[in-house]
């Protein structure tokens, strides 16, 4: 079990949804928390909310100067969660250059940005803790996925890898991937959405992941069982079971 008692963590994407709903976690733990989304109003209001030490740190991910300023206005952390997502249906036929960058921004690149100017302070103490909100989609292409799912699969591949050079080290690297989450992401989806949870919901899933030392979670369970194993299935089937409308 993490001992939390006077940690300072960093949530990326924290303004509503899973990432304010994570923050009460952390705060009831005793984690000092520093939120961070482009909105100032929003994120305000997360940390009046919070019953323990917070403070707010506007940031634009898709700006490098932007993240800079934000890093080192955050300063020395404990850990970072990167939370930051933005998922738009969108087909191939319907290809949108605009939106299909913006995703990959936001989601993949954004994530190396803030993380890329974070992860040497705690290589050189030897001590510190990411872990990156990823997504269900990661496993394999999903039809109307155009930029998410891709950018989703390689944030996945940029968690493995990490992982994989710090396993020994004192830096600690965790991928959540869960499924449907309701939040605003989710109101231009018109497709059903099974086992679809509650922000509070998945937060405490995030939180028991970070409390110990598994690298990867993938929520709920056996919802997330379809999409894992799908990676093993023949393509044929593969596409009979996910792009069937």
């Amino acid at each position: 079990m993490r001992d939390w008692s006077g940690k300072r963590y960093w949530l990326v994407g924290a303004s509503e949804g899973l990432g304010r709903a994570l923050a009460h976690k952390l705060s009831r733990a005793g984690v000092e928390v520093i939120v961070s989304a482009r909105s100032e109003d929003r994120l305000k209001e997360v940390v009046a909310e919070l019953p323990g030490r917070a403070s707010y740190v506007t940031v634009d991910i898709s700006d490098s100067e932007s993240v800079a300023a934000a890093v080192e206005e955050v300063g020395e952390i404990d850990g970072l969660v990167f939370l930051a997502g933005l998922a738009t249906l969108l087909k191939a036929q319907d290809w949108d250059t605009d939106r299909v960058e913006q995703m990959f921004d936001v989601n993949l690149t954004g994530a190396a940005r803030v993380i890329g100017r974070v992860i040497r302070p705690m290589v050189d103490r030897d001590a510190g803790h990411i872990v990156m909100i990823g997504s269900l989609s990661a496993y394999r292409g999903l039809p109307e996925s155009i930029g998410y799912s891709a950018s989703k699969a390689g944030l996945m591949a940029l968690a493995e890898s990490m992982h994989g050079d710090l396993r020994d080290t004192g830096v600690t690297v965790q991928l959540a991937n869960p499924g449907y989450i309701d939040t605003r992401m989710q109101d231009d989806n018109p497709h059903s959405k099974p086992f679809m949870m509650s922000p509070e919901t998945a937060a405490r899933e995030v939180f028991d992941q970070m409390s110990g030392d598994s690298f990867h979670k993938a929520f709920p369970f056996g919802f997330s069982l379809l999409f894992r194993f799908s990676r093993f299935l023949p393509t044929g089937l593969y596409e009979w079971i996910f792009f069937r409308r």
